[in-house]
């Protein structure tokens, strides 16, 4: 859709300007509406046959978590379509992205430790709204003309702490950038505000010496190099630097995010007051480790999920994870009524659960299948849409609430991995009317009773 459009469209009553940017998951316009004089900014994801489906959570997450931020280091939340219309509109912030900064690289070091301390406040905003950015990167930084404040961009890969972490439930693998990511973040860990300070610290290093700390990995081969390894110290690539940058920078650094600073307001301070840099052995640091540095490095990451600790969660994060498993073809309404029931059953009895309701789209085992409706429409976009509607009738549920499509050729292999991945206690789902067909090839909720890992209800009419 993103492709097709030109100025002058009017898209969800925001009608589209300029065209500015074309990225790797979607397009940015400049758009206005009558009642609303502020420079406006919509962002419009891809969605044709074949794209990453990274693009269709980031949107989810992004339109998730934006209406939930406040202050000047973010843009302000205008409004956002739905599923058969997505897009996210925001303030236009006036200014220059670190991107720009680039070229004059590597800069004076002053220059470096007020960027990075106006960008510690940032990240401190952001983390006392219970927000981690999770992909902080230069093209994701910009400074706002007139005041040099920063404000944080690009909201599609984090995690709010009270709401449901759908790039983590919903993709596999580690997710952020190469160059960026915290070692804490390859061990699926989305939930520490330290991972923000550890990209802060890449970033420090990069803009102080014009040398990346850890390269430019490609691989997630390359990037679980820094689970064992700790790169090359600041100052063996720029000498003139001070022991107290370097200080703070490889206690950005640290591989073990208990050992690096515990709060951006504490880097910002230090980055404000050199002065008063407590130096330690790091200060001093000319070797990257030797062979007992990665010996060490090794057994951490054996050991990883118990050296590498995530920050404290809220209680209400330890809430169980309750699956609905939605057949959207089922035409019996007696069993949608008794779905619905058993699931508001559930919940009520588990006070902060999380509900995720779960609909397979089924591919087809031969056939090429069809991302698109006759119409041209997103099948993935369109089964979102109806789960969303049939589960209209537990919109009561406050941020307990999220919706799940998976492609795959066997729906119950796909439910069992979805519980298995998600650490699911509870999934329900219904039992269709008996076959002969059935009986010959086993249904779904048998196979799913058999080798879920978590406790099943299956609903009958």
């Amino acid at each position: 859709m993103a492709g097709q459009l030109a100025p002058g469209d009017v898209i969800g009553g925001f009608r589209l300007e300029q065209k500015f940017h074309h990225g790797g998951m979607g397009t940015l316009w400049k758009v206005s509406r009558a009642d609303i004089a502020a420079p406006l900014v919509m962002k419009l994801p891809f969605l044709l046959p074949g794209e990453d489906p990274l693009t269709i959570v980031s949107y989810e997450t992004e339109q998730m978590i934006m209406p939930r931020l406040s202050g000047s280091h973010v843009p302000a939340f205008v409004a956002a379509g739905d599923f058969d219309g997505p897009y996210v509109v925001m303030e236009l912030i006036a200014g220059r992205s670190l991107l720009d900064r680039l070229p004059d690289l590597p800069l004076p070091v002053g220059d470096v430790a007020d960027l990075g301390a106006r960008i510690a406040d940032a990240l401190e905003d952001i983390h006392r709204q219970r927000v981690i950015h999770l992909d902080l990167k230069p093209s994701n930084i910009m400074i706002r003309d007139g005041s040099a404040e920063v404000v944080l961009l690009d909201f599609g890969l984090s995690r709010h702490l009270d709401l449901p972490d759908l790039p983590g439930e919903e993709l596999a693998g580690p997710i952020g950038t190469g160059v960026y990511i915290a070692p804490e973040q390859l061990l699926d860990i989305r939930n520490d505000r330290r991972s923000d300070l550890f990209a802060l610290g890449v970033l420090l290093y990069f803009f102080a010496t014009g040398t990346r700390p850890f390269g430019e990995p490609r691989t997630v081969g390359q990037w679980r190099k820094r689970l064992t390894r700790a790169p090359l110290p600041p100052r063996r690539l720029r000498p003139d630097l001070p022991p107290w940058f370097q200080e703070i920078v490889l206690h950005c650094l640290e591989i073990d995010p208990r050992q690096r600073y515990q709060s951006a307001a504490h880097l910002a301070f230090d980055l404000r007051h050199p002065e008063l840099v407590r130096l330690s052995a790091r200060a001093e640091r000319s070797e990257a480790g030797g062979m007992f540095a990665a010996l060490s490095g090794w057994l951490r990451q054996a050991h990883a999920r118990v050296a590498i600790a995530p920050a404290p969660i809220a209680v209400g994060e330890a809430a169980p994870i309750i699956v609905a498993a939605v057949d959207l073809g089922e035409e019996d309404s007696g069993l949608t009524q008794a779905l619905l029931a058993a699931i508001e059953r559930l919940a009520a009895g588990e006070p902060g659960a999380r509900i995720a309701c779960v609909n397979v789209l089924k591919l087809a085992r031969l056939a090429l299948d069809q991302s698109e409706d006759e119409a041209g429409r997103n099948l993935h976009l369109l089964r979102l849409a109806e789960l969303k509607h049939w589960a209209a009738p537990l919109a009561r549920l406050p941020n307990q609430l999220t919706y799940h499509v998976i492609e795959a050729i066997d729906p119950a292999a796909a439910l069992i991995e979805f519980a298995r991945r998600n650490h699911v206690r509870h999934l329900i789902t219904g039992a269709r009317a008996s076959s002969k067909a059935r009986r010959f090839i086993g249904s779904v909720s048998a196979k799913v009773v058999a080798e879920a890992p978590c406790s099943v209800t299956v609903v009958r009419a």
